[in-house]
């Protein structure tokens, strides 16, 4: 690379890496040869590795969470129908390795809590908005979540028509 590289350039490489090997490529000399730089561009953006794994995390909980919401909210008059196949109908690597990464790391295991929790409260609102209790869309929601981590984390595929009469049923279990 000829141009200055910036620190959101070095978090994309990361989530690129953490996606493809898992959290054990996030370290400043595998990624600098993945960029074609020295480390002195890695330590010029962030202090030490600590500082890039947050910043790493960070983006993580924007990319599945608050561009899924967003892009939910923007797209859909019927957002838990969109919600339910953008999550369900997304490729899922970088959720498995930020999970294993998790069962390693406490920072990792923090933004999992977090993202958990912002995840099961956009759920519950939904719920709530098509007018189940709030205890009912707290439950729902709960178990939908679960749902979805299997779904994540069992890695096996689905064909498309399949997964869009899964997809169905599973809004009419938690809806009705």
């Amino acid at each position: 690379m000829t141009e200055q590289l910036s620190a959101d350039d070095w978090i994309k490489e990361g989530i690129k890496a953490l996606t493809k090997s898992g959290f054990t490529a996030l370290k400043a000399d595998p990624l600098s040869k993945a960029m074609g730089v020295s480390r002195g561009s890695f330590y010029w953006h962030f202090a030490d590795l600590g500082t890039f794994h947050a910043a790493v995390l960070r983006r993580w909980r924007e990319i599945a969470a608050e561009e899924i919401i967003a892009r939910v909210e923007a797209d859909s008059d019927e957002p838990l129908k969109a919600l339910l196949r953008r999550t369900f109908g997304a490729r899922l690597d970088l959720e498995r390795a930020v999970r294993n990464w998790a069962a390693f790391d406490a920072a990792a295991q923090a933004a999992v809590r977090a993202i958990d929790r912002r995840r099961l409260d956009y759920v519950v609102a939904l719920l709530e908005k098509r007018g189940l209790a709030p205890a009912t869309a707290q439950a729902r929601a709960q178990i939908l979540y679960w749902t979805f981590l299997g779904f994540a984390l069992s890695a096996a595929p689905v064909p498309a028509a399949r997964l869009q009469g899964l997809l169905d049923e599973i809004e009419r279990m938690v809806t009705a």
